[in-house]
């Protein structure tokens, strides 16, 4: 991708507004801990890689302690944010932590795509939900990083739209186009049909948190491609780094989810299409037992079929992240 979501000058970060794609490439320049954690919680920039590089920036820009508590509160549930923040608490070079989670944060990216790509077939038509390229993480992406690293096998992606803030329409869709990536945009209640017709080989997502158990969290309406995959036999896979596992989660139960504005539910961009006074829930993420998941892939390898014991050995330990979670709810 010739266009980063994040560009860092030394003494400023660039933020790409990423709600203003397709249609327009603009870049917020953050000079403070809050501009940056303004642009985390408003969704300029979003991806659990790229807040978790975005909020390490954050600290470098400013670092005080009451950055890190500004930080934590922007977003809940993407543990990559507090793995980022307690990183830089005990870095004593600020700025050289920053460039390093992010440099650190593209070669995980390749190594996931490398064992992700080892499972996906020649020709595979791949369901893919959110987005989780180069726009969600410092490059090269996740779930569909593996996709890029899989190319060569003459692959295709169906991307859901991803309601209600369009991240696949906008971002999945956009990004396979900048790279001639065959992509085909569907609506989210269009999956359960193809699948049925037999037009889908697999579905791969990515994640922001990993529960101990292998429970995930992941963009809201992550739970009901797992069940419609198991119902129609097919492989889903969830791609996500280290730095999204968390142990002080003992199960999906436990993951703090993030409640969100009901303006994104009821109209976008200034256009209201649902009635003045109706009561909206828009819960941003929901969790994806671990008896659903074929295999999670990160950096290490594949775990399949995931469980606690398998899981175990990967996850890393870290102070109480998802408690700063919590509290931030």
């Amino acid at each position: 991708m010739n266009v980063q979501a994040l560009r860092w000058t030394g003494d400023a970060l660039e933020v790409l507004d990423q709600r203003l794609l397709p249609e327009r490439i603009v870049y917020l320049r953050c000079r403070t801990a809050a501009e940056v954690a303004a642009a985390i919680r408003d969704m300029a920039v979003r991806g659990a890689p790229a807040i978790g590089c975005a909020a390490a920036f954050g600290i470098a820009l400013e670092p005080k302690e009451s950055s890190y508590d500004i930080l934590a509160k922007s977003r809940p549930t993407a543990v990559n944010l507090f793995w980022a923040l307690e990183r830089m608490r005990r870095a004593a070079d600020k700025k050289a932590e920053a460039e390093a989670i992010f440099s650190e944060d593209l070669a995980v990216n390749l190594e996931i795509g490398a064992h992700g790509a080892k499972l996906i077939p020649q020709g595979a038509r791949i369901l893919t939900y959110c987005n989780t390229g180069a726009l969600a993480t410092a490059g090269h992406g996740t779930a569909l990083g593996v996709i890029r690293s899989a190319r060569d096998k003459g692959v295709s992606v169906i991307a859901c739209e991803t309601r209600p803030y369009l991240q696949g329409a906008r971002l999945t869709a956009w990004e396979c186009m900048q790279e001639g990536i065959p992509c085909t945009l569907i609506t989210d209640n269009m999956a359960g049909h193809l699948m049925s017709r037999k037009e889908i080989d697999l579905v791969i997502v990515g994640a922001d948190r990993i529960a101990a158990n292998g429970d995930t969290a992941n963009k809201i309406g992550t739970y009901t491609l797992a069940v419609l995959a198991r119902r129609h036999g097919l492989p889903f896979y969830v791609a996500a780094p280290l730095s999204t596992f968390d142990r002080n989660i003992a199960d999906g139960s436990l993951i703090p989810i993030e409640e969100r504005p009901a303006e994104e539910v009821t109209g976008y961009r200034g256009q209201r299409w649902a009635p003045e006074g109706v009561a909206v829930r828009n819960s941003a993420f929901d969790v994806t037992p671990a008896e659903l998941i074929t295999a999670i892939i990160c950096e290490s390898g594949v775990v399949q079929a995931p469980t606690r014991e398998r899981l175990q050995p990967l996850m890393p330990n870290r102070a109480r992240a998802s408690g700063a979670a919590r509290d931030s709810r």
